[in-house]
């Protein structure tokens, strides 16, 4: 008898071989031992099929066959098993069935030691060649399993964005998929893309992650949009702060408590990223000034607000007309104060004081009235937005 009938006699008995290989995993695995994650039988059935891949290579027309090896990468991958227990468990399995192959040769003197020294290099050999197997069917299946993850995770974020999720139960469990609280205070975020598909806050789920700040976000052509909890009393500003370092234009939504409002913060979040200035970065709250937010949700009635309070400076020839207008714009952001806003111009107080009465000259209106400085006020805002929308 040559090797062959080791194999042969060993692969008899191989339904009780495969559950005591499956009892030592478990016992020498900790990861195995849940029986949640990975039911004896699936680990039973497993074991008994790579001991026979195995034994079914000392027969001789039999050719190597990582498919046993494979399938046991992928099962353990959708069982949520890291590859490293999964790789760990595939050794003592093979450890574990040489020890039989071991045992059985002695009750077969025609196999020589010689013999079995050149069985062990070519049995570890086999292990080198379906642990890769099972490593490589373990990352495809994690991998396959993780965009699908994140798609569904991105469709119920788009659903809640839209407002397709309305019914309170299937609002409670995308919350619970997506690994949010069911009640907020929440916020949402809108950052605006560079180019499209590109994230402006790569990481960003994994910064808040990290800050114990729970989020989900969906990649738009020329957005990224992302619900927030704020699950502790600190967790805007920490969020401002993670998202200040991303160097994105960022708008943010006032908080809000139910999911069903998701879509209007949306909207609100989206009108602070719109109103934030210049083109460089920047992280505008909705909150922070209410009446930019209304000029960007109403372009065409604020750029009629600018014809009715500003038409004569606007007539006037472009350098005179951008000296004054950025003259108002500082003298509004140093809360009406001359001379901070000389300061910030670079020039006298007087030189302010001389512009700001040439708007009133030319508009027959006082920025002593309340209501003109609100009307002029919104209308530098509908000015600047009127930029912006022309440099895009």
């Amino acid at each position: 008898m040559d090797f062959s009938g080791v194999a042969a006699a060993i692969h008899a008995r191989l339904p009780e071989l495969g559950e005591r290989l499956a009892e030592r995993i478990r016992s020498d695995v900790e990861a195995y031992r849940d029986e949640t994650i990975i039911p004896f039988e699936s680990l039973r059935r497993s074991c008994t099929a790579n001991a026979d891949l195995i034994l079914r290579h000392f027969r001789p027309a039999d050719a190597q066959d990582p498919g046993p090896a494979r399938e046991t990468g992928r099962i353990r991958a959708e069982h949520g098993m890291p590859l490293a227990d999964t790789l760990h468990a595939y050794r003592i399995g093979f450890e574990t069935l040489w020890s039989e192959i071991l045992e059985e040769a002695r009750a077969h003197p025609e196999v020589s030691d010689a013999e079995l020294v050149a069985r062990s290099a070519e049995i570890w050999a086999l292990f080198g060649l379906y642990a890769e197997a099972v490593a490589e069917a373990h990352r495809e299946t994690t991998a396959e399993l993780t965009l699908q993850r994140e798609a569904r995770r991105s469709a119920l974020v788009e659903a809640l964005l839209t407002g397709a999720i309305a019914d309170r139960t299937t609002l409670w469990e995308a919350a619970r998929e997506l690994g949010m609280p069911e009640r907020g205070p929440y916020a949402v975020v809108a950052a605006e893309s560079a180019a499209p598909g590109r994230e402006p806050l790569p990481g960003i789920e994994a910064a808040l992650r990290q800050a114990r700040l729970p989020s989900a976000w969906r990649l738009l052509p020329d957005q990224q949009i992302g619900l927030v909890a704020l699950v502790t009393p600190t967790a805007q500003n920490t969020g401002l702060r993670i998202l200040r370092r991303a160097h994105a234009r960022v708008g943010i939504s006032p908080g809000f408590d139910s999911l069903r409002d998701t879509p209007q913060a949306l909207r609100f979040a989206r009108l602070a990223l719109a109103s934030l200035p210049g083109t460089g970065p920047g992280v505008a709250r909705f909150d922070d000034d209410p009446l930019a937010m209304l000029v960007a949700a109403a372009p065409a009635e604020a750029a009629h607000l600018v014809t009715v309070a500003l038409a004569p400076v606007l007539d006037l020839p472009a350098p005179e007309r951008a000296r004054l207008l950025e003259t108002l714009e500082h003298w509004f952001a140093a809360a009406g104060s001359a001379a901070d806003a000389a300061h910030s111009l670079f020039v006298h107080p007087n030189t302010v004081r001389y512009r700001l009465r040439r708007i009133e000259e030319l508009t027959g209106r006082a920025l002593s009235d309340p209501r003109t400085a609100a009307d002029f006020r919104a209308a530098l805002l509908a000015v600047r937005g009127a930029r912006q929308r022309s440099a895009m």
